[in-house]
């Protein structure tokens, strides 16, 4: 199964974005608005193309950058390629972000984030910052597929963890926008940045026109899940979905639930209300799939995932894009923000 969706021939532009870099790429994604279609949006071209690459080293793959592009990087290059890497390590959601970089004879900015291999298949496994793993619950435009078969397993999975997540926060019957929208929702439930700097509507606009690529990207995972949910929208038939609620089914999907998620759903469990007496994981998880509260339970310790991650992030790039970068950056964010803003009460 396709984990995203692929560039059938890359056009010119996204060649021409991948020469600028080294090329010993794991695996590499174009995503965002300057990417994917959104709703009042501007014109794609006038947004920036927001990039992800994944790489094996990634001390190799700085020091090769920075002698080919150092002025992408902030002072922070000055330090040498190694602190680069182990501050891209250690530091946030383990991701080094390049902004407001020009494309040579092109009327474009990028961004790109670079993340070791190995710390892409961790968040996308066990969801532990839900950074890049939320930016690949929804549709992108993959540049280079990945050829290493853990990253390839742990992409596959990806998606089944969103769907079961989901499943967990709907309620028994629902729409199939509702139940996108849920999933493109998971990694801005808690986006400190969605408090100002971002559109309100932002998850409502990315879904809207992109109906048919959420349902190619899911249709796979979803038909393998019949035992649970009814989708009859992927039959031809009607919206109207449904799935079972059943405490066993809550107790399947909590069981399928990514690491980190499942471990914090144990421990909010267990400390609310009076003094809880079941400590054991798997006797916490029964208790909880019968509780009515278990999807709000989920829901929240998905959003404080996200909400740790995203400051932490955020704080990163101010060192890694440099003050005046960063303060254009945002700028930049809080005027599409208005606009977005402002075209919604036009409408």
């Amino acid at each position: 199964m396709m984990a995203v969706n692929s560039l059938a021939g890359q056009p010119s532009l996204y060649a021409k974005i991948l020469g600028m870099f080294p090329q010993n790429l794991s695996f590499a994604f174009a995503y965002g608005s300057g990417v994917m279609k959104q709703s009042g949006a501007s014109r794609k071209s006038k947004n920036m193309i927001d990039l992800i690459f994944a790489v094996d080293s990634s001390s190799l793959w700085h020091a090769e950058n920075i002698r080919r592009n150092p002025k992408h990087y902030s002072h922070l290059k000055w330090f040498g390629h190694n602190f680069v890497a182990n501050f891209q390590e250690h530091w946030g959601a383990r991701v080094y972000f390049n902004t407001l970089v020009p494309v040579e004879g092109e009327d474009v900015v990028i961004k790109y984030g670079i993340i070791s291999r190995q710390a892409m298949e961790a968040d996308l496994l066990d969801w532990c910052d839900l950074y890049v793993a939320g930016r690949l619950h929804k549709p992108v435009v993959i540049l280079k597929q990945a050829t290493n078969s853990h990253l390839r397993s742990a992409l596959h999975q990806n998606l089944y963890s969103a769907v079961h997540a989901a499943l967990l926060i709907l309620p028994e019957t629902f729409t199939e926008t509702d139940f996108y929208r849920c999933i493109a929702g998971l990694s801005y439930s808690g986006d400190f940045r969605m408090t100002f700097g971002e559109d309100k509507n932002k998850v409502v606009n990315i879904v809207a026109p992109q109906v048919e690529a959420f349902r190619s990207l899911y249709a796979p995972v979803v038909k393998s899940l019949q035992d649970y949910m009814h989708m009859p929208v992927l039959m031809g038939e009607g919206e109207c979905c449904c799935q079972d609620i059943s405490p066993s089914a809550r107790m399947y999907h909590l069981n399928q639930l990514p690491r980190t998620p499942q471990r914090a759903v144990v421990r909010l469990w267990n400390t609310r209300g009076p003094r809880r007496l079941r400590q054991d994981t798997e006797d916490t998880l029964r208790a909880i799939s019968h509780d009515p509260e278990c999807g709000n339970v989920v829901e929240t310790c998905i959003r404080n995932i996200v909400w740790n991650s995203s400051v932490k992030q955020s704080v990163k790039g101010i060192a890694t894009a440099g003050l005046i970068k960063s303060i254009v950056y945002s700028w930049k964010k809080i005027k599409k923000m208005l606009k977005a803003s402002s075209w919604k009460s036009k409408d």
